[in-house]
């Protein structure tokens, strides 16, 4: 239990210092920063919930994904979640519905956990299940979007309930957007950026960060950009080579390094806002936070994967609670194999072993 009772104190003072700096990022912006200091004071009972769970031998991630959708409006290059078939095809099986969604999230409040990123697909297009997220309040939702569904109805329903925070994606600017995006991709995404800085309400930006784009996307210039805009996250995700002859897209050892200094740089200059790679941070955390070690993923028909990278599981939520899953022998197993694999330089770990996650739930076929 100690290496675990080690990461959940590392992860709560994570949060508690993500929460601070969120709230330092709003404080010329009354509305936002009452709501986090609300907030803020609930996540009190929400570490007491994670460690009397922890003293009971059940360890709490600190934030799930949540794909809410397998259907997006938007046809990007490289797209990992149409890659692996879970967003843009058809299935026998069907989504879950909000009251299911709203069961998850009930679930994931009692336990704790303060975050749920909502992805998809485009989360927008079920704006059922954020508006049942909304309801629970001691939760943050960042909402992965593409920017191009944020209307007055969705941005009346952001204005009312603030702990629901869209994310929209760029890959810089408008010509790397649109050539990954489709033509329009990035006009769209400035007038979701404007819309939601008019409204007062705090908003991140998610940026893909391949070889190609990382001397914009990490630059001073580009991110006064941002942070002129209004923009107070950011999420650095590193680009995963799920097409065919793209591998040269993704970074490697070398390149992560420079990212990370980068990403100092950025901290160290910008203040006010508040800066997370994925899966770069991850190595400051000991390894793979993946299978329920930090967090995992739930697909749109409720499978519950190590993470959206690696879309393999051996439960359902629709058939077992939140707290089952945790003891899937899955991810058991696949926890097991982070811990014994190499030193992890900040690429992900399960997209880089695919065939021994694999053969961890499909044995016989090894």
């Amino acid at each position: 239990m100690t290496a675990v009772f080690d990461l959940t104190a590392y992860l709560n003072q994570g949060t508690e210092q993500l929460v601070q700096d969120i709230l330092k990022a709003t404080l010329r912006n009354p509305k936002e920063a009452a709501f986090l200091r609300r907030y803020h004071a609930a996540q009190r009972g929400t570490e007491k919930r994670r460690t009397a769970l922890e003293a009971e031998g059940q360890h709490i991630p600190m934030f799930l994904i949540a794909s809410i959708t397998n259907a997006c409006n938007l046809f990007c290059k490289g797209c990992y979640a149409r890659a692996n078939g879970q967003c843009g095809q058809t299935s026998t099986e069907p989504l879950l519905d909000a009251k299911q969604w709203d069961g998850i999230f009930s679930q994931a409040e009692e336990a704790g956990i303060p975050f749920i990123l909502l992805a998809g697909g485009e989360p927008m297009m079920r704006p059922d299940v954020l508006r049942a997220a909304a309801e629970h309040k001691s939760i943050l939702f960042p909402i992965f979007t593409n920017g191009t569904l944020i209307d007055k109805s969705l941005l009346a329903l952001l204005d009312q309930h603030r702990n629901l925070v869209p994310v929209v994606s760029l890959e810089g600017g408008e010509s790397a957007t649109d050539r990954r995006r489709g033509d329009g991709a990035y006009r769209h995404a400035q007038a979701a950026l404007h819309n939601l800085s008019d409204n007062k309400l705090l908003f991140g930006v998610s940026l893909t960060v391949t070889t190609e784009n990382r001397p914009e996307v990490m630059s001073a210039d580009f991110m006064q950009s941002l942070y002129q805009e209004g923009c107070r996250l950011v999420f650095f995700i590193e680009y995963v080579p799920v097409a065919p002859n793209t591998e040269y897209l993704a970074p490697d050892d070398a390149e992560r390094l420079v990212i990370e200094e980068a990403q100092d740089s950025l901290r160290a200059r910008f203040t006010g806002m508040v800066f997370l790679s994925f899966p770069g941070d991850e190595k400051h955390m000991g390894g793979c936070l993946a299978a329920g070690r930090g967090f995992f993923h739930i697909n749109a028909h409720g499978a519950a994967e190590p993470c959206p990278f690696s879309p393999y599981s051996d439960m359902n939520l629709r058939d077992h609670t939140l707290l089952e899953v945790l003891h899937s022998p899955f991810f058991r197993l696949v926890r097991d194999l982070n811990a014994q694999g190499r030193a992890h330089m900040g690429g992900c770990a399960l997209f880089e072993n695919e065939a021994q996650v694999k053969a961890l739930l499909f044995p016989q076929k090894a």
